[in-house]
């Protein structure tokens, strides 16, 4: 194998890792999180109905971008569409790795997973939701993060990821120069 081809297989590795990972909605998370809880442990229940909307809204976001795709159109440019049963909509693109397929849900299942556990486990969420388990949460947390995070690798080679959805661009030789830039000595 040569040079050129290991650093484009890391590249691709490292852009496939983000594409598992809900990154960017861990990263809003915790943004907002600390805005929305209480710090002086007296989460109300306005608080707490806030903290529930961003814990659905960052969920959702994690499970529609397993469902996201995109393709260069012939005009060059990148477009990106929702992946159906049918192909992805809307366009009119309907190849076989367009359509929806059970590794999809498995994505969506494994990505909202890794999120809550991540979301369930933050300090301000157990203050505000259940505060009688702060005691716990450290043990819980040095206990089901490494296993969860296990599980999903596992998951996640079994089933690869082939999506370049919202966020995950697809690779180009550009992209791949650059990265050769950045890593010189890999």
């Amino acid at each position: 194998m040569s040079n050129s081809s290991q650093k484009k297989g890391l590249a691709e590795l490292l852009f496939t890792f983000n594409k598992l990972l809900p990154t960017g909605t861990i990263f809003l998370f915790q943004l907002i999180n600390p805005l929305l809880t209480s710090y002086d442990n007296t989460c109300t229940a306005l608080n707490k109905t806030l903290e529930a909307l961003l814990l659905v809204l960052c969920s959702f976001v994690c499970c529609f971008a397993s469902f996201t795709d995109s393709y260069t159109g012939s005009d060059g440019k990148t477009y990106y569409a929702i992946v159906t049963p049918k192909g992805l909509w809307p366009s009119s693109l309907n190849s076989h790795s367009f359509k929806l397929c059970f590794q999809d849900f498995v994505h969506a299942f494994f990505s909202v997973m890794v999120f809550a556990c991540f979301a369930l486990l933050d300090p301000n969420t157990v203050r505000c939701f259940y505060p009688h388990f702060e005691s716990t949460h450290n043990i819980l947390l040095l206990v089901l993060t490494p296993i969860l995070r296990l599980l999903s690798v596992v998951v996640f080679f079994i089933y690869p990821n082939n999506r370049h959805g919202i966020g995950c661009p697809q690779l180009d030789d550009s992209t791949v120069t650059s990265l050769q830039l950045a890593f010189p000595q890999v």
